[in-house]
């Protein structure tokens, strides 16, 4: 099947869903290039570590970190649209991966039980035809190996789009929005939370409240891009 691929890519060749240029062997939706330039979140702990600052007093989140600082107009901008917007589900398990080998490299994130998928409303996850961030979190477990629970985190109610609101109005707009179905799977667990982006962490404070009842619950998390709006 090898010739048949070399034949189609003659005519069609695979191109850097970022930059556009044609990939060679060994690349796969991404070049090396792209891959090696992304503007990534330094590991830091701490005062220095301002993803999990953004939660502090919010949430008794252990750590947090992301892979990706989203700036417009950038290369993590156009990451994320294309898994979010353009059906590039590949991408988000490459990226995935990527997030795996920060979380594996890192040494916080060691005694994690689980990760937890931000569930999509099944209204949105139909129209779109999967989660990413269940995705990410099945490239995740390629890389840094843990049982990933989806189902149990549920999204009870659809929200609109929180992309031009600000951080009263997302907080506002995520309110009950998330439920567990079975509480008792998650006692004494760290989690970790995976979602594709953090901006005011509204999203993430909206699940905690669905959780925070669960006795010896510890939780955790974790972004493929984080605003770089401190």
């Amino acid at each position: 099947m090898h010739w048949l691929r070399d034949f189609i890519e003659l005519f069609f060749p695979r191109q850097c869903c970022v930059c556009g240029t044609p990939l060679v062997d060994g690349e796969d939706e991404i070049c090396t290039t792209c891959l090696l330039d992304l503007p990534e979140v330094l590991t830091a702990q701490g005062d220095e570590n301002f993803v999990e600052r953004r939660f502090w007093g919010r949430l008794p989140v252990q750590h947090a970190t992301a892979l990706l600082i989203f700036k417009r107009k950038s290369k993590s901008q156009r990451i994320l649209h294309q898994i979010k917007y353009n059906g590039n589900e590949k991408l988000a398990l490459i990226m995935g991966r990527q997030l795996g080998l920060r979380l594996s490299a890192n040494g916080l994130f060691d005694d994690v039980d689980l990760l937890v998928p931000v569930p999509l409303h099944r209204r949105k996850e139909r129209h779109r035809g999967y989660n990413q961030s269940l995705l990410l979190c099945q490239g995740i477990a390629q890389t840094f190996p843990r049982p990933i629970v989806s189902g149990n985190l549920v999204r009870t109610r659809h929200t609109d789009s929180q992309t031009h609101k600000n951080r009263i109005q997302r907080l506002e707009n995520m309110k009950g929005v998330f439920a567990v179905k079975e509480p008792n799977a998650l006692q004494g667990k760290h989690i970790l939370l995976i979602d594709d982006v953090i901006t005011t962490g509204a999203t993430s404070e909206a699940c905690w409240a669905a959780m925070s009842q669960i006795q010896g619950l510890r939780i955790s998390i974790a972004a493929l891009a984080v605003s770089g709006d401190t």
